[in-house]
């Protein structure tokens, strides 16, 4: 026979305490509040008796699932897993829980994950799917849930968001080419509906400006950051621009694709054509030639979104905020002087 589930109000009669002391002793965001030597009675007897709490009746009482749902764009891209591993370091902490989902970047499909996640009674949402005009962000508003984008952000600038500082990062990338002597340089620009690519390009053209170059910027439409487009982008680029010496990715697997292209037509880098990519992400440092490449701090973002969220379920009054991190150029080996 079934041996009957514990529940709690059962563990604090064994443990001779009240019910609410038990509660809190299994909320790790409010364990703090109990002495410990009573903390490890508890959680001893509760291991003993095979106790969980039941989030579900918790959820109830309170009004509070300490879920989070986060969306992703697309799961394969190695640059969200860190921003995924910050997030749930920081809610953990808190007592709260990831709900993760990979959403792609169709917007009748976002829309149902966010439906999902809200009709499992999710507290707040992250959304790493964000774009600069995006009617996702609008459903969420309405339903009245707490709402932080990360990595990507909307131009209306209606929720929080943790960003990188996109001009920075390509003002270090062509101060970088133009000291190693580079003029003509090609920028792969992401995509126009993301704020990444947008900014990115901007930022592009102002770093040419500043240095004087910006009468004929070199510019090749790249409609996903994928090596796959990568590689057609600089297949174009080479053939619109063959005096280029230099090509700024929009960021690291277009930069991989750019390889891709340079080595089918027998050309060289950094001795034919110098590449910087974007993000740092994993193992760009192990590829031949390791990669130049602008770092962004994606574990640190994840942590920053997580405490914007937390921030907002506390204080419901918090405001907009836009947290901009700083990016540092990594400098290896795929850049180089301009050849004569």
């Amino acid at each position: 026979m079934q041996q009957k589930k514990m529940t709690l109000k059962g563990l604090a009669q064994i443990l001779g305490v009240h019910p609410s002391t038990v509660g809190r002793v299994m909320d790790p965001a409010t364990r703090h509040m109990v002495g410990d030597e009573v903390v490890q009675r508890v959680l001893k007897e509760a291991a003993r008796h095979g106790y969980r709490p039941n989030k579900l009746a918790a959820a109830m009482r309170t009004g509070q699932s300490k879920l989070v749902g986060v969306m992703l764009p697309d799961i394969t891209n190695p640059v969200f897993p860190p921003i995924v591993l910050g997030i749930e370091d920081e809610l953990r902490k808190h007592g709260y829980l990831v709900l993760m989902s990979n959403a792609g970047e169709d917007k009748d499909q976002q829309r149902f994950v966010v439906d999902q996640l809200l009709a499992r009674q999710v507290d707040a949402l992250i959304l790493a799917t964000a774009t600069r005009d995006d009617p996702v962000i609008t459903r969420c508003l309405e339903a009245g849930v707490a709402v932080v984008t990360v990595n990507r952000s909307e131009d209306g600038a209606r929720v929080s968001s943790v960003v990188n500082d996109e001009a920075q990062g390509m003002r270090q990338s062509v101060d970088h080419l133009v000291a190693l002597g580079h003029r003509r340089i090609v920028h792969l620009v992401g995509p126009q509906h993301l704020s990444t690519g947008h900014l990115r390009r901007e930022g592009f053209l102002q770093a040419l400006a500043a240095h004087g170059l910006a009468d004929a910027p070199c510019l090749v439409d790249c409609p996903s950051y994928t090596r796959e487009a990568g590689r057609a982008a600089c297949d174009e680029a080479l053939v619109r621009y063959p005096d280029a010496t230099a090509i700024l990715a929009g960021n690291d697997l277009v930069a991989l694709g750019c390889y891709d292209s340079l080595r089918a037509r027998g050309l060289r880098c950094p001795e034919d054509v110098s590449i910087i990519g974007h993000n740092d992400m994993p193992f760009v440092d192990a590829v031949h030639p390791a990669l130049t490449t602008v770092r962004i701090g994606h574990h640190d973002m994840g942590v920053q979104a997580a405490q914007l969220i937390l921030r907002s379920l506390a204080d419901g009054t918090a405001g907009v905020l836009e947290v901009r991190l700083k990016p540092a150029l990594v400098v290896r080996a795929s850049t180089g002087a301009c050849r004569a």
